[in-house]
């Protein structure tokens, strides 16, 4: 009996702990991927001196499909980790564009409705300054 009490109870930690990293942010998305200016999300520090450019973002907005409201469940909704990736591409070259060395406090942002879904990916570019 004692096993099955110290299963269920792991069982139930584990839960717990994977129900609270789904409440953050969902980023970071990935710490392996290379990108060719440094991209810093939300909490890491940046540790050289630099001047902020502006917010650069990336959104949209989808009606849901049939599929993602089947027997009105919540299914197949919100970016897998590779579209993330593909996003947060997407974001550097926005940054890179205006000059941007780095971008930092990079935050992802999904929410969904009863009909609709969308994402918001921002970031701030910095450009670093002479040591």
């Amino acid at each position: 009996m004692n096993k099955i009490k110290s299963v269920l109870v792991c069982l139930v930690l584990v839960s717990a702990m994977i129900l609270a990293s789904c409440a953050g942010g969902g980023i970071p998305i990935s710490s392996n991927t290379k990108y060719p200016i440094e991209v810093l999300y939300d909490n890491q520090p940046l540790e050289r001196p630099y001047s902020e450019i502006g917010i650069v973002e990336i959104t949209s907005e989808d009606s849901l499909t049939e599929r993602q409201t089947q027997d009105k469940r919540m299914m197949f909704r919100g970016n897998d980790a590779k579209t993330k990736e593909l996003l947060t591409a997407r974001l550097v070259i926005k940054a890179q564009k205006i000059g941007a060395d780095a971008i930092i406090n990079v935050k992802y942002k999904y929410y969904t409705s009863v009909n609709r879904e969308g994402y918001l990916l921002s970031g701030l570019a910095v450009r670093y300054r002479g040591e």
